[in-house]
């Protein structure tokens, strides 16, 4: 059956929550757990991204880009919780193919930017540590809005290729695929077609996706060390490191989860699909619902902007 013919009479099962799903008790604790986690992760970002827009004093390039990744955070939690969440509230494991490979989409599009826009929140920190005195210069506006535009142009290309990929295989009979969200390994897994030509692309493009830029942060971060080490005062080498350590934590967070549940999966036995599903978790529902908290609770700057949206002193501009 060709890829192209299926959309309107083909769909997968996503049974990555079907243990849960099949008691009631689990399934309302499951259910609400979802909905407030959700909640939380939308109307954190959410604040993040008003505060910055608001607070004429957050105004630099390293809000500018942390609102960016805020942005992407509620796009990439809004791709896969609310269809899970309808998935758990009707006991329905079903999504269809077309639904399923839109998702693919914006799942791979708006995970990538996360990554890509912590590569270039690192660039940002190298320039503004170890190059001060040209940092307005090299990363004005017009620089920003730029790194932007590439870092969406990429994931686009990307997740154009592999959603490409995925609908010219062929899918032979309702199959079953051992997440809650349609994602590119176990979409291959439940094809009927030659999947070499998908795992190539995958292995090659994937891990050039994820690779390239945790490389970047490393390298920047080496350097953003050393430069530090060099400052005379304790004090001085104290505020540097503050300005890096939100973002630090957040990159070990991210490129943590991501590694655990893409690179170091458990093994293909029954036992482990728990144990990657709720890797998934983490990495999909998790990570972006952190992200405003460390940036928040660790930036004075972020506190008394929040503060001052919370109390409604604002300014929109």
């Amino acid at each position: 059956m060709a890829g192209g013919n299926q959309t309107t009479i083909f769909e997968f099962f996503l049974w990555g929550l079907s243990e849960q799903l099949e008691q009631p008790a689990q399934q309302h604790i499951l259910f609400q757990l979802f909905l407030w986690m959700y909640l939380v992760t939308v109307a954190g970002n959410l604040l993040v991204v008003l505060a910055i827009g608001t607070d004429k004093r957050l105004h630099m390039p390293m809000y500018f880009f942390l609102a960016t990744l805020s942005c992407a955070d509620i796009l990439f939690t809004s791709t896969t919780v609310p269809k899970a969440l309808v998935n758990i509230q009707s006991q329905s494991r079903s999504i269809s193919y077309a639904g399923c490979l839109t998702q693919l989409y914006f799942f791979l599009t708006f995970g990538d930017m996360d990554i890509f826009l912590l590569a270039t929140m690192a660039y940002d920190r190298y320039i503004a540590i170890c190059y001060p005195l040209h940092y307005t210069t090299v990363m004005n506006r017009q620089r920003c809005t730029l790194l932007v535009i590439v870092c969406w142009t990429l994931t686009n290309l990307v997740a154009m290729t592999h959603t490409f990929l995925i609908f010219r295989l062929s899918f032979c009979s309702k199959k079953i695929i051992p997440d809650f969200f349609c994602d590119l390994g176990p979409l291959m897994k439940v094809s009927c077609s030659d999947t070499q030509v998908n795992e190539l692309v995958l292995l090659f493009l994937g891990g050039a996706v994820i690779l390239i830029p945790f490389m970047l942060i490393l390298v920047s971060y080496i350097h953003i060390v050393l430069a530090i080490l060099r400052v005379p005062s304790a004090q001085g080498r104290r505020k540097a490191f503050s300005t890096c350590g939100s973002h630090l934590t957040v990159v070990g967070l991210f490129f943590g989860t991501v590694i655990r549940a893409y690179l170091c999966p458990s093994s293909s036995s029954s036992n482990s699909v728990p144990e990657d599903t709720a890797a998934v978790v983490m990495y999909t529902v998790v990570t972006p619902l952190l992200n405003p908290f460390i940036y928040s609770l660790r930036n004075k700057d972020m506190k008394g902007a929040l503060g001052r949206l919370l109390r409604g002193k604002v300014s929109f501009s």
